[in-house]
């Protein structure tokens, strides 16, 4: 099992045509995703190209799905035409859109989540995210494929990063599914989204949860565990030494006086009995006791 995608999810590259999405797709290709084809406007009829295969452009979602029977997509496309691409791809009622693009206008990002709310077929990942993998099944985005193997960890995070970091640190026990959730103020799938799924997932044994300042998300997954999960989580959040008032890196990770602090965050998961490690490495470290402790 795993959450989301699986080794059966037949996915569209929306953007193939450009250098990133020609790129990300030969990798994606050889990690063993099911890539049945392109989507560019103005190129349709046209086929390319890569990693061995001939894949076909259409010029929207829609006649993609008719053909191919896509049921995910991930979007490489420019910032300015992203909103486009991801209504094009809701509008197919896709049952999940990853959006890798990075620097979407925050207005744009309301207007897609806020139509994927309202047609209530799709699940958008992203966007400013690196995209989700299930190790040996599917990857979906640029999550490197050959830093880890499948297990039974499941693992979520803001950070596309330290998504690879912890992926790479707890490689002798693998993954179920890793999600990267994307940093921006508005995402589509949340901490609490993974959380639940994989609570129910049969095949995840336990849970890394990566979150970082600014924001009240990790709160909110706090409670969320406090009431719902009953798994072993272990948490990490970026930016215990940012300076107050600065906005780090990711657009949502801005702090106003104690609320959206790492140590606030921290606290808020550690009552609810998520272990939390100051660095990455000391938080697969304590996944990686639970785990040994779990095997004896």
């Amino acid at each position: 099992m795993a959450i989301f995608i699986n080794e059966n999810t037949k996915v569209l590259v929306q953007g193939m045509t450009g250098s990133e999405g020609t790129k990300h797709t030969a990798r994606m290709i050889q990690s063993g995703t099911k890539i049945v084809g392109g989507v560019t406007p103005g190129k349709g009829g046209q086929s390319v190209e890569i990693a061995g295969l001939t894949l076909p452009v259409f010029n929207n979602v829609s006649e993609a799905v008719a053909t191919t029977g896509a049921n995910a997509s991930v979007v490489f496309v420019p910032p300015k035409f992203a909103k486009a691409a991801v209504i094009d791809a809701i509008d197919a009622k896709l049952p999940l859109v990853v959006v890798i693009t990075e620097g979407i206008p925050v207005h744009d990002s309301a207007a897609f989540y806020a139509y994927a709310a309202l047609k209530g077929t799709t699940r958008l990942v992203g966007p400013n995210c690196p995209g989700l993998i299930s190790p040996g099944k599917s990857n979906i985005g640029i999550i490197p494929a050959d830093i880890t193997g499948p297990g039974r960890i499941g693992l979520v995070s803001k950070s596309g990063t330290l998504t690879y970091q912890m992926m790479y640190e707890l490689r002798d026990f693998g993954f179920s599914t890793a999600v990267g959730i994307g940093g921006d103020p508005i995402i589509g799938t949340t901490h609490i989204d993974c959380l639940r799924a994989f609570q129910d997932d049969p095949d995840t044994d336990a849970i890394v949860m990566i979150g970082e300042i600014g924001g009240d998300a990790e709160e909110r997954a706090a409670a969320f565990i406090a009431e719902y999960v009953t798994k072993p989580v272990v948490g990490y959040v970026a930016g215990f030494t940012a300076p107050e008032g600065k906005t780090m890196g990711h657009a949502g990770a801005i702090v106003s006086g104690s609320s959206g602090t790492a140590a606030a965050k921290q606290s808020a998961l550690e009552a609810v009995g998520v272990k939390v490690g100051k660095t990455p490495s000391e938080a697969a470290q304590l996944m990686r006791t639970i785990l040994n402790k779990n095997k004896d």
